[in-house]
């Protein structure tokens, strides 16, 4: 008898849950019926790619991180290795705003700390105070600790300076969040580690980043030469994944209503139509999988709404070069909070994949919001677009309007992992676990970029189509 899973949410974690079910159904030749219900008329999430004037523009994710193998793995199986880019070597650099002007990340600085003495010794970033307190870390004794906020850690380590001239602004453009209160554990606990392996992140850097050779040692900021995108965008995976599907698995403008576990599975109830389901993956957000959760978990819902959001907006600027006097060669820069700017970042996007932009043009995409400066939001898109111009003039010298803008605003799109968050989700895990067939997925428990999510997806994947074997002997 033919059973079915349903998957709430098309977005890339949904659409990774659906292949892996359909992957597994052909290796294992079951008898599935997957059904991927989304809200919307299109399937992708925050993920969207679209071409303007010539121009190929990413309004969400612009690429994916190869340390975590998922997205990767996913792409290869998919057959999109020939479609694969990197980012481009001559360019690798991060700059961040000092006093207005733009100054390079030194070689060698990787998140929170240095990997190379010189270019951080000769820094304008820091004063000679504020590093030899960074170089303190070297001496400082490691602490243990269950959990401990990113901006404590770093102001415990490597003092004040570090924090407010480069993790806050590097931390903030990666999680929109605030590094007061966001949990070390849960985001970045390879420095953790550091600490309790050798005594200090300094050294626990230097070790893992020798081995990786120069081409590492000169990249500075968020590692780019691990990071990896599509030739005509992101879009790729999104449609690659789309098509990979059976038909008429894939149910457009579906808005699930009610969740409920019935005798033999789940039933879910959108405004159209009513599915009988052994199995549920639920790859939405923390608070509509709280809405669906409440009739008949509250317990469980409560916990999922404790998952707080941040929410973001990116306004998207084409210049010609010439335009941008004060041009820095690089990827981007970051924006302390200290330099009381309206923006989180600005990233140089045609300069960081190739193909996204004419010859002789760049494309600009400037973050607002986030945790740091939520009030920004409240700007119209008008608003919103005269204060980017306005602070990108004066950074990189530009005089002359834009060719064109694009704002494209993600209320409430960034989870926030806050102190504790760790706990949470075993107490998450542990009420879920009364519920057979039933899985949540998403970008709100275990990771926030695109690797997380195919991953978080195709285990849960695996595990309710595991549940059903067992039960039924499917």
């Amino acid at each position: 008898m033919k059973k079915r899973i349903v998957v709430i949410g098309g977005g890339i974690t949904g659409l990774s849950a659906a292949h892996r079910l359909t992957e597994l159904s052909n290796e294992k030749n079951l008898d599935l019926d997957v059904a991927l219900l989304e809200k919307t008329g299109v399937l992708g999430g925050v993920i969207s790619t679209i071409e303007r004037d010539g121009f190929l523009i990413e309004e969400g994710p612009d690429s994916f991180i190869t340390t975590k193998p998922w997205a990767l793995n996913l792409s290869n199986r998919l057959g999109l290795a020939g479609e694969i880019i990197e980012t481009n070597d001559e360019k690798r650099r991060t700059f961040v705003l000092l006093d207005g002007k733009l100054a390079p990340l030194p070689e060698g600085f990787i998140m929170l700390a240095p990997t190379r003495i010189y270019p951080f010794l000769t820094t304008p970033l820091f004063s000679w105070k504020g590093k030899a307190r960074m170089l303190m870390d070297l001496f400082i004794a490691r602490r243990q600790q269950s959990d401990e906020s990113l901006a404590s850690f770093v102001r415990r380590r490597l003092g004040r300076e570090a924090l407010e001239r480069v993790a806050q602004p590097m931390i903030s453009g990666v999680y929109t969040a605030d590094p007061e209160k966001l949990s070390l554990r849960a985001t970045m606990p390879q420095f953790l580690e550091m600490e309790e392996r050798y005594g200090s992140v300094i050294k626990g850097m230097y070790h893992s980043y020798k081995k990786r050779g120069e081409g590492v040692k000169r990249e500075s900021g968020a590692r780019y030469s691990l990071f990896l995108s599509y030739r005509e965008g992101m879009r790729t995976l999104v449609d690659a994944l789309g098509k990979s599907l059976p038909d008429g698995s894939v149910r457009l403008n579906q808005t699930v209503n009610s969740l409920r576990p019935v005798e033999g599975g789940w039933e879910v109830s959108t405004e159209e139509t009513v599915y009988q389901a052994s199995g549920v993956v639920l790859a939405t957000p923390s608070f509509a999988a709280a809405r669906l959760l409440k009739a008949f978990d509250e317990p469980c819902a409560s916990l999922l709404s404790d998952i707080e959001y941040a929410s973001s907006a990116v306004v998207i600027l084409a210049y010609k070069k010439e335009d941008l006097s004060n041009y820095a060669h690089g990827f981007g820069f970051v924006v302390p909070t200290i330099e009381r700017s309206g923006l989180i970042a600005c990233s140089f996007s045609s300069e960081k994949f190739s193909g996204r932009a004419p010859e002789g043009y760049i494309v600009l995409r400037a973050f607002v919001g986030g945790a740091i400066n939520p009030e920004k939001l409240l700007l119209s898109d008008s608003e919103m677009i005269d204060m980017v111009e306005r602070e990108l003039g004066v950074i990189l010298g530009i005089n002359s309007r834009p060719l064109f803008t694009i704002v494209r605003r993600y209320p409430d799109a960034m989870p926030q992992y806050l102190v504790g968050h760790l706990e949470l989700l075993d107490r998450i895990k542990e009420e879920l676990a009364k519920h057979r067939g039933l899985e949540i997925a998403g970008n709100a428990y275990e990771g926030i970029g695109i690797p997380d999510c195919v991953n978080s997806g195709e285990r849960a994947a695996e595990r309710v189509l595991e549940t059903i074997q067992r039960d039924s002997g499917l």
